[in-house]
């Protein structure tokens, strides 16, 4: 129990007095969190053993409703900690997650597993539900299944063995980033740059042998023998699951995970992919001939010796220059119209064309780090929607990637306001070098319109209940919104509005808008291919059964690693000149995050988003009346109705599959 006094300290325990309940982050120190996690789970528990002792008949206002507002500190604390350790971590913070992730897993554990709790959800979802919203509907569902989806019904001594697992994987997927982030420190230290600008490097790099270098120090992060080697931990985690899915009823992992999403089992994620990859593999050995014959020229010319052929750190080198001969495009070009603030301006400028909202900076408010940026969300009417965080550039103290998060979900608090979003998109694009500021690149914009339409997402969610609103979602839906986004990055009409050059002021000639939409498609193979074959690796890793990786785990680990590594690449027909997007040991999105035999949810969101995107194209893509559409059936609902209705109900028919194609060039 915490004293009185340190309650009167910590900052989780009391209200936010700052502007919009943005978090203190000034008056936080590492040592506020565990208590606050303690303390949190204690007044859950109480909160919990209170509807439990309800004499009442249970019903959704005293059981439900009760559930959902209760766990405030809770989720106080993990919407700064989770947020921080990824982008201002290091050693310390990591032994605090460490710490509160073991608190916080064995605390999910006993309310999941409470059989008490479930005979009262059982009761009222078994009862008539016509009197229900359909928002409450789905919440009452998703909250009835995850009880059955998290061992409410097995015995005691399953149970147990369900919860030591729960909180093993806990603690080896926040061990298994950490690695990670390690690894990706040591190839900045050792190249000057760091992981994030990995592919700019590649692309304008001269020396092959750097290049050849760069690409074995990249694709071996996580498989070095070192301390930070991932493989063992990889292994391991993939075991617990194999194992947690056998204790629940299912052969494999991939079909516990699948069982909750829009494909529902692995075999229909399979066939889904491999017609993908086979048109992308097609595409990419075009694409490679292309290349090699401007590298037969610098062999001819002397520069590379006879025999050179393209090898995978050539792809990015080479690539370049076909798109120079083919589409007239230099990146060179194009960055100076791209600066940070041009296209920061640029997501602002599409989503008020959009949804009729307006963005404007916030000065003198709390925040984790000097480099964030922080903004009002407002509607057209002036009514608040929300705070959105933007953090763009490396730093060691952060992981690698492109993300979105939220510190604070929106819901309906227990006195009837609606209490609205605090979100961040977090990224590592290449930072300002000396007087000249950051200039993007073209995959750096449409990362940038991607993680704001995760934003959007976030920001616009109408719901009552915080486990439906906003990206709360099924993870093969939710990709559907950040991919739509990426579609306004270069439309005319937008880039006139945010692309101007950053010493001259000129607004992005249209000849040179023209050579971006040309080369929209260009290299497609290759991205596609990469993409798919880290989808279907994910699926294989997670189709193993408990036996299977019982054997790989014998014996000489990194070789057992490498040789299921090639299997299904030599599998999946992936061309020798390319690898899988992300190899096992650096594949943070399977072993520490929520993409876990999910991974192919990016294809699959993609056919959603370019078939809805087709939609705009054939009326208007600024359309006002599409555009609301679109708001209201998608980006307000959240959670609160199935993916496929809320699909149908904005199209009016089933998505083709045939839009992805079409639009990557592939068909």
């Amino acid at each position: 129990m915490m004293t009185a006094c340190a309650t009167e300290k910590n900052p989780f325990l009391q209200e936010w007095d700052t502007p919009y309940g943005i978090p203190p982050f000034d008056k936080i120190a590492l040592t506020d969190y565990v208590p606050a996690v303690k303390e949190g789970i204690a007044r859950q528990e109480k909160e919990l053993q209170a509807i439990l002792d309800n004499p009442e008949a249970p019903t959704f206002k005293n059981t439900i409703d009760a559930y959902e507002l209760s766990g405030e500190i809770l989720d106080k604390v993990t919407g700064v900690l989770y947020n921080l350790q990824e982008t201002d971590g290091g050693d310390e913070m990591d032994k605090v997650a460490e710490e509160a992730t073991e608190l916080l897993t064995a605390h999910e554990n006993s309310i999941s597993m409470n059989r008490r709790f479930f005979e009262r959800v059982k009761a009222i979802y078994e009862a008539d539900q016509s009197a229900l919203t359909r928002e409450r509907q789905m919440v009452l569902k998703d909250l009835y299944k995850s009880f059955t989806r998290n061992g409410v019904d097995l015995d005691d001594a399953s149970q147990e063995r369900l919860k030591e697992i729960n909180i093993k994987l806990a603690s080896l997927q926040q061990k298994f980033g950490t690695n990670l982030l390690a690894e990706n420190n040591a190839f900045r230290d050792k190249f000057g740059i760091p992981v994030s600008s990995y592919t700019d490097e590649m692309t304008s790099c001269e020396d092959r042998n750097r290049r050849e270098e760069m690409f074995k120090a990249y694709s071996s992060r996580g498989n070095n023998g070192n301390e930070y080697d991932n493989k063992a931990l990889a292994l391991e985690i993939l075991r617990l699951r194999a194992e947690k899915a056998r204790l629940l009823g299912f052969d494999t992992f991939a079909a516990y995970e699948l069982d909750d999403q829009m494909a529902g089992d692995p075999a229909t994620v399979d066939e889904f992919l491999d017609k993908i990859q086979k048109a992308a593999n097609a595409k990419a050995l075009k694409e490679v001939a292309d290349m090699q014959k401007i590298m037969d020229e610098d062999v001819a010319s002397g520069k590379l010796p006879g025999g050179s052929r393209i090898q995978p750190w050539d792809w990015f080198y080479y690539a370049e220059k076909v798109r120079a001969r083919k589409y007239d495009l230099d990146e060179n070009q194009t960055k100076p119209y791209f600066t940070m603030e041009n296209v920061r301006k640029g997501i602002f400028t599409a989503a008020h064309k959009l949804y009729g909202i307006d963005v404007e900076p916030l000065d003198g408010v709390p925040v984790y780090n000097p480099a964030v940026g922080t903004f009002k969300v407002t509607d057209s009417d002036g009514s608040l929607l929300g705070i959105f965080m933007t953090d763009y550039f490396p730093r060691s103290s952060k992981r690698g990637g492109a993300w979105m998060n939220v510190f604070r979900d929106q819901y309906i608090g227990k006195d009837g306001n609606d209490v609205r979003p605090i979100v961040v998109n977090v990224g590592n694009m290449t930072p300002p070098v000396g007087t000249e500021p950051a200039l993007l690149t073209i995959d750096n914009v449409e990362t940038v319109f991607h993680e704001f339409g995760h934003a959007l997402h976030g920001l616009l969610t109408k719901c009552a209940y915080k486990s439906v609103s906003g990206t709360s979602v099924k993870r093969d839906f939710v990709e559907t919104f950040s991919q739509f986004n990426e579609n306004w990055a270069f439309q005319p009409e937008i880039l006139a509005e945010y692309a101007t050059h950053y010493k001259t002021g000129e607004v992005i000639p249209d000849s040179l808008v023209a050579k971006i939409g040309n080369s929209r498609k260009f290299n497609q193979g290759f991205m596609t291919a990469e993409l798919c074959a880290a989808s279907i690796l994910d699926m294989k890793w997670h189709e193993l059964t408990l036996e299977d990786i019982d054997r790989m785990s014998e014996g000489d680990q990194a070789a057992n690693v490498a040789a299921f590594e090639k299997k299904v690449c030599d599998g999946m027909g992936l061309p020798g000149e390319i690898i899988p997007r992300y190899r096992t040991t650096y594949f943070n999105h399977i072993f520490n995050s929520g993409y876990c035999a999910g991974y192919y949810s990016y294809l699959w969101s993609e056919v959603l988003d370019k078939d809805a995107f087709e939609y705009f194209e054939q009326n208007g893509v600024l359309n006002p009346a599409i555009a609301s559409k679109f708001r209201r059936t998608f980006l307000e609902r959240g959670g609160s109705e199935e993916p496929m209705v809320l699909y149908m109900m904005f199209r009016g028919a089933q998505p083709d599959p045939g839009a992805l194609l079409r639009a990557r060039g592939l068909e």
